[in-house]
């Protein structure tokens, strides 16, 4: 009996009459069809793999996915630990969302189902194999506080940003696979690489002892919460962050635990889409999720407990309880703060954050005591957030310029803040002088960010809109010299630096005078 075979691809001759695999494609199965042909098609062959199609026949038989995890094969030890974790999970407060405000009018419920639908863990609780997390070891004469890339991302400013037309993640391989198999915890289909950059994971060493490593990560990561027929739904949290305390070998672990940081009013984008093309309309809003976290339940112990003659021992005493382990205390020879470590892996992910950005009433305090302006940008959505659109341009584009860092470290004190912090400043009673700090900047706002130059008491001396900016910088420096813009006599080749130098430079100009003496 012959083997099956995939079906084999015939050369032929173009014909100039002919129609493109995708006109065809759109003629026979109509919008609607073609988009979910696409949305299987992940390398845009035009033909469907049975990997490719591996997603809808779970769906149709209604079998129970088998995950598809390349890693390297590790010999079964009997003597090895489990490290047992548990997922806690709130769902998103959907009166964070801005679209709440009007009822969310215009929202069909059926584009929200899979939000509204996701309010528990996928899994409460998973148990992992010890060596499973050697992705989290640092490499070979790592330093204390130094990053490294364990998931490097693959996406920048020039290569543009990945499909939003796509519902069921790439099968991970290597050092991906443990990071999927816990996001996995909270949502069936996790994609362990964001669609915009910055992606992946990065992580530092924050402790060193004679056996163990404490490894401090952040993770760059999305969900997609629907499936067909449904569009896309991407739910993007700001990041994960977390830390692992294991052993050199990464046969023990002492310590686990992943989140997302809830300590600001929004933490989560979500982007949904509203046709069958990549160039449907697409909405956009911001909430807040108060809890996505997983923490181990104790140390990794052993799966089979051996005595000293290799005889196997019962786990559990004679009284029906568990047997109690010991652990030796770990002494640390070196050691860095969480907050250290943490800048130093939002540097890794955001080279604009070579500039300190204080919190908005600390930059402001500390402009006054240093008599320096105050350049504050004001969003609607975070702008260290991967999947911000108006923020990711902003910082792609301009604020991880080396000429724009410089300036703003020599001549300004930096803050960035979200709308919504503000208008929740503004109405609190304990404070007037943060109440008019948020007001002053609160009447330059528009959306979707504002760049401020501030005197120390707030008054805003010169201001630029996003969409205005990068409209500039899409002008012919011609264009710009007759709408008497910005001037392009600048040294500069990259017109958004160009811009942006200058408005920093008219900022200096018009509130330098200004400065009490």
């Amino acid at each position: 009996m012959g083997q099956a075979r995939p079906a084999a691809r015939r050369p032929h001759s173009p014909d100039p009459g002919a129609q493109s695999a995708p006109e065809s494609a759109l003629k026979v199965l109509g919008t609607d069809g073609l988009f979910l042909f696409s949305s299987l098609d992940t390398d845009q062959d035009m033909y469907i793999s049975p990997e490719e199609f591996k997603p809808i026949a779970e769906k149709l038989t209604g079998s129970v996915p088998v995950a598809s995890y390349e890693e390297e094969e590790l010999p079964h030890d009997p003597s090895e630990e489990t490290l047992t974790i548990e997922a806690r999970f709130q769902p998103l407060l959907t009166e964070t969302m801005t679209k709440s405000k009007d009822g969310f009018l215009g929202v069909s419920r059926l584009a929200l189902s899979g939000l509204r639908n996701w309010t528990t863990a996928a899994s409460p609780s998973a148990a992992f194999a010890a060596r499973h997390f050697r992705p989290f070891l640092p490499p070979p004469g790592q330093e204390l506080g130094q990053p490294w890339w364990i998931i490097p991302g693959e996406l920048s400013v020039f290569t543009g940003y990945l499909s939003n037309n796509r519902f069921y993640p790439p099968p991970p391989k290597g050092k991906e696979v443990i990071i999927h198999r816990l996001l996995s915890m909270f949502h069936p289909r996790p994609f362990v690489k964001t669609r915009f950059a910055p992606q992946g994971t990065v992580a530092c060493l924050t402790a060193i002892s004679d056996s163990y490593y404490t490894v401090m990560f952040r993770i760059h990561a999305e969900f997609q919460l629907s499936e067909p027929p449904d569009f896309p739904f991407w739910f993007s949290p700001g990041q994960f962050t977390g830390h692992i305390i294991l052993s050199k070998d990464a046969t023990h672990i002492r310590d686990f635990r992943l989140f997302v940081p809830n300590h600001r009013s929004l933490n989560v984008d979500m982007e949904w889409l509203y046709g069958a093309s990549e160039t449907s309309n697409m909405e956009v809003d911001i909430g807040y999720v108060p809890q996505m976290e997983l923490e181990a339940v104790g140390p990794s112990v052993p799966s089979v407990i051996l005595d000293e003659d290799g005889n196997m021992i019962d786990s559990r005493l004679p009284s029906g309880e568990p047997l109690q382990f010991v652990f030796e205390e770990i002494k640390w020879h070196q050691e860095l703060s969480w907050e250290e470590a943490a800048r130093r892996l939002e540097v890794a992910m955001y080279p604009f954050k070579k500039v300190n950005y204080l919190p908005f009433t600390e930059a402001f305090d500390r402009a006054r005591a240093e008599k320096k302006l105050v350049h504050s940008i004001l969003l609607w959505g975070a702008l260290d957030d991967q999947s911000c659109g108006s923020g990711r341009t902003l910082r792609e584009t301009v604020l991880e310029s080396p000429p724009i860092l410089t300036l703003l470290n020599e001549s300004f004190i930096s803050t960035w803040s979200l709308v919504k912090e503000l208008e929740d400043l503004q109405t609190q009673q304990e404070n007037p002088l943060h109440r008019q700090l948020a007001g002053l900047h609160l009447e330059k706002y528009s959306f979707p960010v504002e760049m401020m130059i501030c005197l120390p008491n707030g008054t805003v001396v010169h201001h630029i809109n996003a969409n205005y900016f990068l409209d500039i910088t899409s002008m012919k420096p011609e264009d710009m010299e007759n709408n008497n813009v910005f001037s392009f006599s600048s040294s500069f080749e990259d017109p958004s630096t160009a811009t942006y130098m200058q408005f920093l430079r008219e900022g200096l100009r018009r509130g330098l005078p200004l400065l009490q003496p």
